[in-house]
């Protein structure tokens, strides 16, 4: 049996892969009571796709009915229940049942997983789906967090119950969630404090909604969605060179976002604020056309001075200045760079992953970790995008690990476990490019990187690279047994 972690984008599109090449006994443990992963979890106000609608999908399952651009929230976290549907992936879904812990037994080549509802389910193969990033919020460590007494929450755990209208709100982080959340609410707060520590790269956000006959061609004419597909994916590689090879195209973007910047600010006191002092690319660009102009309204401050401590009704700076607030609402993203297994998973000789990782998390091909046979990772360390759709790497690492499935069943094998060698070059090599990438190199501190530097996020290359790399399942690079 197969077992799979998650259902979201990446365990609901593992399973089709499944299911199509005609493997039908597996299961999916969803903790939550319905699928959707990231999707289903955040739901702040504004949030949408910073990728465009028609790359941000399943190559296999195009979606004509995009109402525009840049989908949001609720259209994204539909297409995932309409391919969970479509392809009959429900039935294998245990939902409200958390993997709790994993342990592999080498007599039997055979991963015991506990749940949370105390049944423990027995899989020759293991798939974790639940990602390493965008699901555990971090909140920042500022003395007195703890003592607010308003309302306060994280972006990605949002109160809906909670009235922002006429309230004084602070929005703590200017990454990719607060430039969705600021637009969003500034109109109904009374007033609206937006804390920085470093400004954000914003380019402008070329989203138009579709038109009932764009949507009518899209249906009729499937190649023509498959022809804006391919544009906008090579738009977004030619995007990449500039990450990896520190290309002129980051300075051409710079330029643009400054211009993008100074059409809609006026003032040249919060100009400046806004202005970036590190090399475009270094943190993840962001799309905006609303985020400037709703920084810019009357009753919006931008605060620049930093955060000491935080009171039981208030923000205070470092230069002493206390800033009364009703509510804050922490946009200060998830773990990724830090991030840890969320459950104990003990592999060969009784090797805890947490341990393995306890240097950075890394792994082969962002897949496989040596120790732990027949356990594979969709989006595991180093399989991070800042410049295009995130499924575009889902969607290689299903066929890879699909090819390892096959391998063992054509082999008759108990389990494969990569080679420690084989992983150690990988991740060398992979560190040594991004030693020279703009994420590394561009002066920022960013959540690509842990707090000793190490890049353990992001993929230092293209995506039609990683395709090539993950297109056949490597068997001479793992033991067998």
């Amino acid at each position: 049996m197969v077992l799979i972690i998650g259902s979201g984008f990446a365990g609901i599109g593992m399973g089709i892969r499944l299911k199509r090449a005609g493997i039908k006994n597996f299961v999916i443990l969803e903790r939550a009571a319905s699928v959707g992963g990231t999707w289903r979890e955040n739901t702040y106000p504004g949030m949408a796709c910073d990728v465009e609608s028609h790359l941000y999908s399943f190559s296999f399952e195009p979606n004509p009915n995009w109402t525009r651009a840049f989908a949001p929230q609720r259209e994204i976290l539909a297409y995932i229940n309409h391919c969970a549907d479509k392809y009959g992936i429900r039935a294998h879904i245990r939902f409200n049942t958390a993997a709790t812990g994993a342990t592999f037994d080498e007599k039997s080549g055979v991963w015991r997983v506990q749940t949370s509802t105390g049944e423990t389910f027995e899989a020759q193969v293991v798939i974790s789906a639940s990602g390493h990033a965008l699901s555990r919020p971090i909140y920042p460590d500022i003395p007195g967090r703890d003592s607010f007494t308003g309302q306060s929450m994280h972006s990605g755990k949002w109160n809906h119950d909670y009235a922002l209208e006429g309230k004084t709100v602070a929005v703590i982080g200017t990454g990719a969630s607060s430039i969705q959340i600021v637009p969003a609410i500034a109109s109904k707060v009374d007033r609206l404090l937006v804390f920085q520590r470093t400004a954000p790269w914003i380019l402008p956000k070329p989203d138009p909604k579709f038109t009932p006959r764009q949507k009518a061609a899209f249906r009729r004419f499937p190649r023509l969605q498959l022809l804006a597909r391919n544009f906008i994916y090579w738009k977004r590689e030619l995007l990449a060179s500039g990450f990896v090879l520190n290309a002129s195209i980051l300075k051409l973007g710079s330029k643009m976002a400054m211009r993008h910047m100074q059409a809609a600010v006026r003032d040249p006191v919060l100009r400046e604020k806004l202005t970036p002092n590190y090399t475009m690319g270094c943190k993840r660009i962001l799309p905006s056309n609303d985020y400037y102009p709703a920084i810019a309204r009357e009753n919006v401050r931008l605060v620049t001075n930093g955060i000491s401590e935080i009171h039981p009704h208030a923000v205070v700076t470092r230069d002493g200045k206390e800033h009364r607030v009703d509510a804050i609402i922490y946009a200060t993203g998830f773990e990724a760079a830090e991030a840890k297994p969320a459950f104990p998973i003990v592999g060969r000789n009784g090797r805890d992953l947490a341990d393995a990782w306890k240097n950075g998390i890394k792994a082969y091909k962002g897949t496989t970790v040596s120790g732990f046979p027949n356990f594979f990772l969709i989006i595991g360390p180093n399989c991070g995008l800042g410049h295009s759709s995130m499924i575009l790497m889902m969607e290689s690492q299903f066929s890879y690990i699909l090819g390892a499935i096959k391998t063992l069943r054509r082999r008759k094998l108990k389990y494969l476990d990569v080679r420690s060698e084989v992983e150690a070059h990988y991740n060398d090599r992979l560190q040594a490019r991004l030693a020279k990438s703009v994420w590394n190199t561009g002066g920022c501190n960013s959540w690509y990187l842990t707090r000793g530097g190490k890049n353990t996020t992001a993929w230092p290359g293209f995506t039609f690279e990683y395709r090539l790399r993950t297109r056949h399942f490597d068997a001479g690079s793992y033991e067998q047994f």
